[in-house]
């Protein structure tokens, strides 16, 4: 993949910004339309680029947290530092975080990084609220919309599903505050004990629970101390009432078909054993 896979555009912008760098190593997933180097600049040093295909909608959001939500991070060292950006052309530049990938190593088992990670969410989740009435609604459109689309959900479950998200009642007002979107192992680093950041492709504004989504399924599942501690930096535990359960289906959903749609099946094997669990 590497640089041929940027618009001539997107080179342009970086021989421009970045005259002398180097690649140094392709870290793209190839499932989305997002490609992920890592360059070393003589003046920059290491750093990160992400370039954007066609369809890619992660570079705007992922520019908006880098804008408005990551200072209290990259003032710390928890979050790289935006470097050079263009929005149009779906291309940054970020300093290179060093770590290593939680996901895989022997930090994803320590409680200890969860406390961590849970005093870092508690940080950005506290930076901005806003109070909104239609949440209840954008999350039965999201549930809508991924069962419209090729998925392989059986249809019995899907029924079931469908007709849930039909009977959600509106539950009034609904805070919404910064979210990462994909809070779990994979974008966490570890370097020397500390907890670090990275990707920020899914952040918006969202209910805190969303942040717990993706850990209840996975890390707090298989092992009940990691939950503890993650609450215990997170200083308090905000899945309660319809809105968690909502929240768990629309993942749910999302994960079995996005996954079938990019032809990851055991990923596509998370959302759909998570659906039968909610189902019993």
């Amino acid at each position: 993949m590497a640089l041929s896979a940027l618009t001539e555009h997107q080179r342009a912008l970086l021989d421009r910004w970045l005259p002398d760098a180097a690649l140094a190593h392709d870290h793209s997933w190839g499932l989305v339309q997002t490609t992920v180097l890592q360059l070393e600049s003589p003046v920059h040093g290491a750093v990160i680029v992400k370039a954007g295909g066609p369809a890619d909608h992660h570079l705007r959001r992922e520019l908006r947290a880098h804008r408005e939500w990551l200072d209290p991070w990259v003032r710390t060292g928890h979050a790289p530092r935006l470097l050079h950006a263009d929005e149009e052309a779906k291309l940054l530049v970020t300093r290179f975080l060093p770590g290593t990938l939680v996901e895989g190593h022997g930090a994803q088992s320590d409680p200890g990084t969860y406390r961590q990670a849970g005093e870092l969410l508690a940080r950005f989740h506290a930076q901005q609220s806003v109070t909104v009435t239609d949440w209840d609604a954008r999350l039965a459109d999201r549930a809508r919309s991924w069962l419209e689309q090729p998925h392989r959900i059986d249809i019995h479950a899907a029924a079931h599903l469908s007709a849930e998200v039909d009977a959600w009642e509106p539950t009034g007002e609904v805070t919404l505050v910064p979210t990462h979107g994909d809070w779990q192992p994979r974008n966490w680093l570890i370097d020397q004990g500390q907890v670090r950041v990275i990707d920020f492709g899914r952040a918006d504004l969202r209910p805190r629970v969303e942040d717990f989504a993706r850990l209840a399924r996975q890390d707090f599942a298989r092992d009940p101390r990691l939950e503890e501690a993650f609450l215990a930096g997170y200083g308090h535990d905000p899945r309660e009432g319809s809105l968690w359960r909502r929240t768990l289906v629309v993942e749910a959903i999302g994960t079995a078909v996005w996954a079938f749609g990019v032809g990851n099946e055991p990923f596509e094997q998370v959302g759909l054993r998570q659906i039968a669990q909610l189902l019993g």
